[in-house]
C-alpha cells in the first residue's frame, strides 16, 4: 500500500508493506525518493498510524547523504588512509548498482556507490569508499589491493555487514 503524506513537501511516497511472518519488529528505510515501512500483518490500523508517523519523522530526522556528502568524506578517507594520493574525480550515489555495493571506473577517477546503502551506518559506507579509492591504485582485487583497503581499522566488521545485508562484500 502506498500513501502520499501531504505534510512532507518532497512529496515523497511512503509504502507499507505487512508480513505475516514479522511477529513484533517494525522497520523502515528509504527506498528511491520515498519511504518503506514493515510491519507486522496482525498490526491494528490504529497502530499502523502510529508507526508510520513515527518511523516516518525518524527518518526525515535524518536527511540521506547526498553526493556531495559522498565526495566530502571520500576526500577525508583518502587523506587518513592514502595520505592523500588517491583522491577519486567524482563519487556519487546510483540507483543502477543492483548487484554490487560500489564500482570504480579507474580511467575516470569516478565511484559509484549502491543507493541501497544510504542508510546503512557510515563507517560502513566509508568501507565501501576505501575499497574503490583503493582501485584507483589496484584495478584487481589482489593482494597489494587487499593492503591498502585493510589501512580501514572496520574492514573485517563492515565486510561481515555486507555479507549479512546482501550475501556478497564485491563491490566492483
Amino acid at each position: 500500500m502506498a500513501l502520499f503524506d501531504p505534510e512532507n513537501s518532497t512529496a515523497e511516497t511512503i509504502t507499507i508493506i505487512r508480513s505475516v511472518r514479522r511477529r513484533r519488529t517494525i522497520s523502515a528505510r528509504r527506498r528511491g525518493a520515498g519511504i518503506e515501512i514493515h510491519l507486522p500483518a496482525g498490526m491494528s490500523a490504529q497502530e499502523e498510524a502510529k508507526w508510520v508517523e513515527r518511523m516516518t519523522r525518524r527518518l526525515r530526522r535524518k536527511p540521506a547523504p547526498g553526493d556531495d556528502d559522498l565526495m566530502r568524506r571520500s576526500d577525508v578517507l583518502s587523506r587518513r588512509y592514502f595520505a592523500g594520493e588517491l583522491i577519486p574525480a567524482s563519487v556519487r550515489w546510483s540507483d543502477q548498482q543492483s548487484s554490487r555495493w560500489g564500482s570504480c571506473t579507474v580511467d575516470t577517477g569516478a565511484i559509484r556507490l549502491s543507493s541501497r546503502m544510504r542508510e546503512f551506518p557510515a563507517w560502513v559506507i566509508d568501507y565501501v569508499l576505501v575499497h574503490e579509492i583503493a582501485h584507483l591504485r589496484y584495478r584487481s582485487h589482489g593482494q597489494r589491493f587487499w593492503s591498502l583497503v585493510a589501512r580501514y581499522p572496520l574492514a573485517e566488521r563492515a565486510r561481515g555487514y555486507l555479507i549479512a545485508k546482501g550475501g556478497d562484500t564485491e563491490t566492483d
